[in-house]
């Protein structure tokens, strides 16, 4: 659910009902045997806690070009300095195979790795955690994760997966684009990955939203795969397909709207064709909120540095035994984070950067931002 920051330390914040062990088990998935039938078989269990000495912190993303996963890497690097610990940081630019050869290299280090990792796509989850069970280490993933699949199904090793209702961001994002366009005309979309979850459910809010607004009509939908170079090239397709019709454009995240108004900039139409960004709230795309002048209307903070620095958080007390992931519930093991919607009203709110005193009580409670279960 959306919610209004209330206080300093929560500012410039940005799966499927669980199935049975033996469906994930026999025919979902293809995890090992050994890592689905009991938690009490993950050699992760079998350890105790862990000396923080015998740890590597690692956090797995996409790229520090693309600002929201910066902001990531930050959020970890502030929370390795608050345990006195490196963190290495695995960059694998959107190619799935090269981030789980990153993550198997560190895990043949021989320590216990500590990963916080945001999965390329839905698939690569289960082959991430697959690896850091086999290597006795411990993982918290975030965004993407197969439907029917949660780790206490599958043992220790899992710490949590984090996930975020992209139906709500992509709903109320869409809401507010329609009102900057008098609830009626023409949009075009811009989606994600396809395969990704986050992807789908906020292009369903998005659908949603149309179909409680009857003036709107979306005239096409295409992918820009999250990047800002290929949004500029499909809208610049898009614009030029129904010249003059375009009176919206709703983008899956702000890299791709932030390419979306560089297209419209082009042909003389920044700041005549309102736009939105349904996720990740970074710097520039802020910047123009609340400067009012490219169009842009609203984005969805999930509060990158939080993600970076919590998540890591998460899986440090799992390794050494603060949070007791054998005991833990399900709910604090698979659930949804926080959300805000970002708007003129209170971007300079989120143009904030974070200190590590800000986020010292989300270091400390991992779970403080944890607002239910997925669902």
């Amino acid at each position: 659910m959306m919610s209004t920051p209330t206080r300093r330390s929560r500012l410039r914040h940005r799966w499927a009902r669980r199935s049975r062990v033996g469906l994930a088990c026999v025919g979902l998935l293809g995890l090992l045997a050994a890592g689905c039938s009991s938690a009490s078989q993950d050699s992760a269990s079998q350890k105790g806690p862990a000396n923080p000495k015998d740890l590597v912190l690692v956090q797995a993303i996409r790229s520090l070009s693309n600002p929201y996963h910066a902001e990531w890497a930050k959020g970890g690097e502030m929370f390795a300095a608050s345990v006195g610990m490196p963190v290495q940081t695995l960059t694998d630019e959107g190619d799935s195979q090269r981030q789980l050869t990153q993550i198997k290299q560190v895990l043949a280090s021989g320590k216990t790795v500590v990963l916080n990792a945001d999965p390329n796509t839905t698939s690569d989850t289960q082959a991430i955690v697959r690896a850091v069970q086999d290597a006795g280490g411990f993982v918290v993933s975030q965004w993407n994760k197969p439907n029917g699949l949660t780790p206490e199904q599958v043992g220790n090793s899992w710490v949590a997966h984090i996930g975020f209702d992209g139906n709500t961001g992509g709903y109320q994002t869409a809401k507010a684009l329609f009102a900057a366009m008098n609830n009626t005309g023409g949009i075009i979309a811009l989606q994600g990955i396809l395969d990704d979850v986050p992807a789908k459910e906020r292009f369903a809010g998005l659908q949603k939203a149309i179909a409680e607004t009857p003036g709107v009509q979306l005239l096409d939908q295409q992918t820009a795969h999250w990047t800002r170079n290929e949004a500029f090239q499909v809208t610049q397709t898009l614009l030029a397909k129904h010249a003059g019709q375009v009176k919206g454009v709703w983008a899956a995240n702000d890299d791709m709207a932030l390419g979306a108004i560089q297209a419209l900039r082009a042909v003389g139409l920044a700041g005549k064709v309102p736009i939105v960004g349904a996720s990740d709230a970074v710097p520039e795309a802020l910047q123009d909120i609340q400067a009012g002048d490219t169009g842009y209307v609203a984005t969805v903070s999930t509060d990158a540095y939080w993600q970076g620095g919590a998540g890591l958080a998460l899986a440090y007390q799992a390794a050494t035994g603060k949070f007791d992931v054998a005991t833990a519930s399900p709910a604090s093991r698979s659930f949804y984070g926080k959300e805000f919607l970002v708007t003129k009203a209170n971007v300079a709110d989120f143009l904030k950067t974070p200190t590590p005193t800000d986020l010292a009580p989300d270091f400390a409670n991992p779970q403080a931002r944890n607002v239910g279960p997925l669902q």
